[in-house]
């Protein structure tokens, strides 16, 4: 598999540091899409914060992604659904932490979430 990046600077807006406009995926493998998660720990309690529960949710993540045998750098495009928009740095701060360099398509979005203590939720797709 090979990731190509698309991030034009002539004619449209300019990308931030922690995303990129596109992300070409070359002869992938596999794919694997991951449900919404939640910042929620192993007994289901919600964290208390939102950096609690964006810490959960890159761990939980994590795990999804292990489980398929693969990292963050698999990670080929993310989704974030923020229960109030003040949260957007912290979940930009949390996004990049986990993906160190590995720059990918991202939207967020100003949702009602099904739970009031559900503050953020991600999703994200990812490729071998």
């Amino acid at each position: 598999m090979k990731l190509v990046a698309h991030d034009p600077t002539e004619g449209i807006f300019p990308t931030t540091e922690d995303y990129i406009h596109g992300l070409e995926v070359q002869q992938p493998e596999r794919f694997l899409f991951v449900s919404g998660t939640i910042g929620l720990d192993e007994n289901s309690a919600a964290g208390k914060s939102v950096e609690q529960q964006l810490d959960l949710i890159w761990s939980n993540i994590k795990i999804i992604l292990n489980s398929a045998h693969m990292t963050t750098n698999n990670i080929v495009r993310i989704t974030s659904y923020l229960r109030d928009r003040q949260f957007a740095d912290a979940n930009q701060d949390a996004r990049m932490a986990a993906l160190g360099d590995h720059r990918v398509p991202t939207t967020a979005i100003i949702a009602e979430t099904l739970e009031s203590d559900w503050l953020v939720e991600v999703e994200v797709i990812a490729a071998g």
